[in-house]
């Protein structure tokens, strides 16, 4: 019995690598032919009939041939022993794109960008979650006598900049005093934290900088208590309209839900430990307007989730090859920002 399941689900497997590959439904003969299976095209029919009647695949139309079932892709998908591994040359070239990247809305365009290239699918980052981020250091910097630049850097990557009018003169000494008195209030803290340290400063500080720091905290304050996690980068949404078949009549749906923020971060939401990867398949997905798409989803970060990033297709896809490169993208994300 192990025998005759394991000889179907390389019948399995061969169908899905065949229809992933031409889109077209795949019969016993092209099995025997493209496959070194071992058995006789009457075999493969057998075995094709008792995956049908399982619900791993199904006859489109009047075709002779078969395609994968949803169920189909999940059970691919689970007994992936093998994920094919990105050349040497591919990992070169995504070592130097994203190296480059000058700071972290680069790094993530850069991401996205690649990932888009790379699956040839609809690639998708959201920006470093800030529930465990922590102030790592607050430059403030004069533009002006009555003007402020408010440089945030958190310890995960995320560089905020504000500007602050005073509506009054302040000296290079005043504007000493108050970057110590802002460090010494956020350094190392969580930014929820950091927020309410900041809003008790007016009341604590001498008289000569309560003014400016009524004004610069109100805008410190609102920089620490965003949530940029809810902000996301997309790419190569074209792509998905280079096979309009992949999605009777659904492509505008899974492009309006793609414009929502909210249905994308529900995508991503399984993302929770670096370099785990999630793949759901068609109906698996909750949004029913997504339920023709196949998502493959990876948290990014060294030693803690810093994001979600993944790629959104059509249920035919090459699972091996995207996972191989989302995995990879994602490592090198979480590398990069951790080194920063």
């Amino acid at each position: 019995m192990a025998n005759a399941e394991e000889r179907r689900f390389d019948v399995l497997r061969a169908i899905v690598a065949d229809y992933v590959s031409n889109q077209e439904p795949v019969g016993s003969k092209a099995i025997v032919e493209r496959h070194n299976l071992g058995v006789s095209s009457a075999t493969v029919r057998n075995d094709m009939a008792t995956l049908e009647e399982e619900g791993y695949i199904t006859q489109p139309h009047t075709s002779a041939g078969r395609v994968p079932t949803d169920k189909g892709y999940r059970l691919f998908v689970d007994r992936l022993s093998e994920i094919k591994p990105l050349s040497a040359a591919e990992r070169r070239a995504i070592t130097t794109f994203l190296d480059s990247g000058t700071d972290l809305d680069d790094v993530l365009k850069r991401s996205v960008r690649l990932l888009a290239q790379l699956t040839r699918q609809v690639a998708v980052v959201q920006y470093p979650m800030l529930t465990n981020a922590k102030v790592r250091h607050l430059e403030v910097v004069p533009l002006t006598p009555a003007r402020l630049m408010l440089v945030l850097i958190t310890d995960n990557g995320r560089v905020d900049q504000r500007t602050v009018d005073l509506g009054d003169v302040v000296t290079e000494e005043d504007v000493t005093r108050l970057r110590t008195v802002l460090n010494a209030a956020t350094s190392g803290r969580r930014l929820n934290d950091a927020a309410a340290r900041v809003a008790e400063l007016p009341d604590k500080s001498p008289g000569e900088l309560r003014d400016a720091l009524i004004r610069v905290t109100t805008v410190l304050v609102e920089s620490l208590a965003e949530h940029p996690e809810e902000r996301l980068v997309l790419g190569g949404t074209a792509n998905l309209t280079r096979n309009v078949a992949d999605f009777p009549g659904s492509l505008r749906q899974v492009l309006e839900a793609l414009e929502e923020q909210v249905v994308v971060l529900k995508l991503l939401a399984a993302a929770r430990n670096p370099g785990a990867i999630t793949v759901r398949i068609g109906e698996e997905n909750e949004d029913e307007q997504m339920r023709s798409t196949s998502v493959v989803s990876i948290g990014y970060g060294q030693d803690m989730v810093l994001g979600g990033m993944g790629v959104v297709g059509p249920t035919r896809m090459d699972y091996p090859g995207t996972i191989a490169a989302v995995r990879a993208v994602a490592n090198y994300v979480g590398q990069i920002l951790h080194g920063r």
